[in-house]
């Protein structure tokens, strides 16, 4: 294939169509088009989210000039609502494993942050009638969990937006890593399980307000609290049914505006400041959630059905993986004069306007060896 730096021939370098044919066959999905192919679609998807096209009219018109097939918008649509999404959440996994680098120690933890949280894609109600969600809203949810200071996609899965987020947080979790989330995922029980498991799973959490505190003991400590810390604390959590079998710490801050901030952890030989280091890092998924929704099309459902919303969004996930490893990558290799922010990065590339020393790296990008 001749270099260019263009997306879609680096996708293509990266997963190429081979890569996607033992995921069509564990899926039973033969693909039966020649004009265009499960292929073709999944390099359209991802030039849709790349580039911000409006759908697939918007497409149709555009495609051609990314040296992609060109076919009209009845066949993406027709396409995309044939080819199941679980195709297109394993090409993200198989993305995340290729590109994602190996656990960091930060903060002088044992084990690197996973912060997981949801952010819900709404529309009307006519548009997902399979999805309702408030009212005459229908909507979608990604469960993401992303891994702490890396800014690293490490795990997604999906819910119709009407599904609790504590619903799908057993797909997300990673015993490797201290689970880092808010209150959505404040269960007491669910605690007593992140504790008895034979792997202990590590959590810093932020509880409600109202949360009942049983037998408090506060910790003993030499020196009077630093910045907003104003407990420390050990307690079962909860009364009644809703008591939780294990003590748990509980670290009581106050957040900018002087509303409480409470945070319970398993994280027992750690100091409360940093217990409340670890929890600022949430704010992390925060900036994810709201970039891939301003550079990545995230808002603007193409189709109507389960197939063709999901592969849209994990197909732009996917591409996400792939601009964040070019770039850390690209970074590293540049002269220090020419060195951008990731925002600048994505917004130059797509405008076809990168400096000469990115466009010669991205030219000549090499892979790991696992990659190709």
């Amino acid at each position: 294939m001749k270099k260019s730096t263009s997306l879609s021939n680096i996708l293509q370098l990266v997963i190429p169509e081979e890569k996607m044919l033992p995921f069509l066959e564990e899926l039973k999905y033969i693909d039966v088009a020649r004009k265009f192919t499960v292929y073709d679609l999944f390099l359209f998807l991802a030039e849709a989210a790349f580039q911000q096209w409006e759908g697939y009219r918007d497409g149709e018109q555009r495609m051609a000039l990314c040296g992609q097939r060109s076919v009209d918008h009845s066949t993406l649509s027709k396409k995309a609502k044939d080819v199941p999404f679980q195709l297109f959440k394993r090409l993200l996994d198989l993305m995340i494993g290729l590109c994602n680098r190996k656990t960091r120690r930060v903060l002088g933890i044992p084990k690197e942050l996973l912060i997981v949280d949801s952010t819900t894609i709404t529309v009307g109600l006519g548009r997902l009638t399979w999805a309702p969600h408030k009212g005459q809203k229908a909507g979608v949810k990604l469960h993401v969990g992303i891994i702490g200071d890396q800014g690293e996609l490490h795990k997604v899965t999906e819910t119709t937006g009407y599904e609790p987020d504590l619903k799908s947080c057993p797909d997300l979790l990673d015993r490797r890593f201290i689970l880092v989330a808010d209150r959505s995922y404040g269960k007491h029980k669910l605690f007593d399980s992140y504790q008895e498991q034979e792997n202990r799973q590590y959590f810093v959490i932020r509880l409600r307000d109202n949360t009942t505190f049983t037998n408090p003991i506060s910790r003993c400590r030499k020196r009077p609290f630093s910045g907003s810390i104003k407990q420390d604390l050990t307690c079962q959590l909860g009364k009644n049914m809703a008591l939780s079998q294990n003590r748990f710490r509980v670290v009581i801050l106050e957040d900018p505006k002087g509303n409480p901030v409470i945070l319970a952890t398993n994280l027992h030989w750690h100091s409360p400041e940093g217990i409340a280091e670890i929890y600022k890092k949430r704010w992390q998924i925060e900036v994810f959630f709201r970039w891939i929704k301003q550079h990545l099309n995230i808002p603007k459902l193409f189709g109507t059905t389960p197939n063709a919303v999901y592969g849209q969004l994990y197909t732009a996930l996917l591409i996400y993986v792939l601009l964040k490893f070019l770039f850390e990558q690209g970074n590293a290799a540049v002269h220090p004069s020419a060195k951008l922010t990731f925002v600048d990065f994505d917004r130059l590339f797509t405008l076809e306007t990168l400096p000469p020393e990115w466009r010669i790296y991205l030219a000549n990008v090499v892979f790991p060896t696992s990659i190709i």
